[in-house]
């Protein structure tokens, strides 16, 4: 009986196979670890997804781009709430001397 490869690559699907025992098991890497915490708005939109489109969801789950996908749109909406919060401060001339002096105004 012949040897048996060690590592096989199949041109069809792109993908390596490793020799485990008698079968050949795809030789799958989990995507670099994205340690950016996602947050409140992060999870807010993973319920969205979850929610309204699970085609969308599925598909960041599967292709790895989730955790990745959830953190940039937490920072996203995080710098948005910060300018909102800086434009209604200025709108309304609230600064740091007012809140120090008069914090009920």
């Amino acid at each position: 009986m012949d040897e048996l490869k060690l590592g096989i690559h199949d041109e069809t699907n792109g993908l390596d196979y490793v020799l485990v025992g008698d079968y050949y098991i795809p030789a799958i890497e989990l995507p670099e670890d994205d340690d950016r915490p996602i947050g409140k708005w992060g999870r807010m939109h993973w319920a969205y997804l979850e929610e309204t489109n699970p085609l969308l969801l599925n598909h960041l789950t599967l292709t790895g781009r989730l955790h990745t996908y959830l953190a940039d749109l937490d920072e996203q909406a995080q710098n948005r709430y910060r300018l909102i919060i800086r434009q209604m401060a200025a709108a309304e001339g609230i600064t740091e001397n007012l809140k120090h002096w008069s914090q009920w105004e």
